[in-house]
């Protein structure tokens, strides 16, 4: 058990990847007649699917950041780095390899479908952002954590200016970072503002985990924040509005998901750090430690990836609640046991990906 270790982290990504198993298997199966966005259950559903994805981007900050700053007292900061950007290239090219339709290329068609941008690519390119950030702040963490902060801020804050932005005459793979509008799941703006969010918070835990008042500090400031950010940053932006006709916040306060999801991160984030210590030993902790396998594998089951051939394309929007219910629940319990007893550690994949990175490199060099 390794004392600096944020093992609350874990059990929220553990929390956070059940979320989307479930969420992905009923949105994708269950049949349209039975989306009743007037029925309580349903709209409970959605609601809290809706809280996974900023979940996942806030850790994914927490966490890297988290370990990138404790690397200087260890003295392997470019080491950290160098994990750090190997890293954030190969969830970009997972990201791409599963949605490649290899069927589709072996028969000369070549879809646009390959270059959609998910949340692997945007995960990747966030993790790459903040290690550039973290350099060109000459690795001094009290600068890097105001720029992360503003930066997060201000990227919620535009939103509504890049709403709707026309990159038409961008080409696909980058406009796909930056709009849905050719079909894109997720853009680097503005998911990168919840990692840079995640960032700020590891920097706390980095300058003042070890005092004696933090844990009951951070979760006080967990739950008041994020209370105020779920229930009045809405009244709050429009307020601002009404006191300086500044249409921008206006529109913020009028679709502020984006801020009252942030509120909902941080109350999870006090919920668990707050049970930390009945969770360290737990199932749920090593759930937490293979996100990236289960995401891999819930993929080719349910959407078919790279065959083709998924719980989507058989079964489609086919079924009622009950058998929505049951299959999540079986579906949820058979992705976690392939990654946990049948696939390896996370750490097992980076590590193997770095050598036959480390190799690339070496004998590129010796050319």
């Amino acid at each position: 058990m390794k004392p600096n270790r944020l093992f609350f982290i874990d059990a929220v990504r553990a929390f956070a990847i059940i979320m989307m198993l479930q969420g992905h298997f009923v949105d994708t199966l269950l049949a349209v007649e039975y989306r009743d966005e007037s029925n309580i259950i349903f709209q409970i559903w959605k609601y809290f699917r809706g809280i996974t994805a900023p979940t996942f981007f806030t850790i994914s900050g927490i966490i890297f950041t988290y370990l990138l700053m404790r690397s200087k007292k260890n003295g392997t900061s470019n080491k950290r780095i160098k994990k750090g950007i190997t890293r954030g290239i190969m969830l970009i090219a997972i990201g791409y390899t599963l949605r490649a339709p290899v069927f589709d290329w072996i028969q000369g068609v070549f879809r646009d479908y390959f270059l959609i941008v998910d949340v692997l690519q945007c995960i990747g390119l966030s993790l790459l952002i903040t290690v550039l950030i973290y350099l060109a702040t000459f690795k001094k963490s009290a600068v890097f954590s105001i720029i992360m902060f503003l930066l997060a801020t201000i990227v919620f804050l535009c939103e509504p200016l890049y709403r709707s932005l026309d990159l038409s005459d961008t080409p696909l793979f980058l406009a796909n970072y930056l709009t849905k509008s050719n079909g894109s799941v997720f853009t680097i703006i503005p998911w990168f503002g919840y990692t840079a969010y995640g960032a700020f918070i590891a920097t706390l835990f980095y300058e003042f985990l070890e005092k004696p008042r933090f844990k009951l500090a951070l979760l006080s400031g967990l739950a008041v924040i994020g209370s105020a950010l779920i229930f009045k940053s809405s009244w709050f932006f429009n307020w601002i509005y009404l006191k300086t006709d500044f249409q921008l916040l206006k529109d913020v306060a009028y679709y502020n998901y984006l801020f009252t999801r942030l509120g909902n991160v941080l109350v999870l984030l006090g919920l668990f750090y707050l049970l930390e210590r009945y969770i360290k030993q737990s199932l749920i902790l090593k759930i937490g430690q293979k996100t990236l396998s289960i995401y891999i594998i819930h993929f080719v089951i349910i959407y078919g990836s790279i065959s083709g051939i998924g719980l989507h394309q058989v079964l489609g929007k086919s079924l009622n609640p009950y058998q929505a219910v049951i299959g999540a629940i079986l579906f949820v319990t058979t992705v976690c046991a392939l990654s946990l007893y049948r696939v390896k550690t996370n750490h097992f994949v980076y590590q193997q990906v770095r050598k036959f990175w480390d190799k690339r490199i070496n004998s590129s060099q010796s050319i």
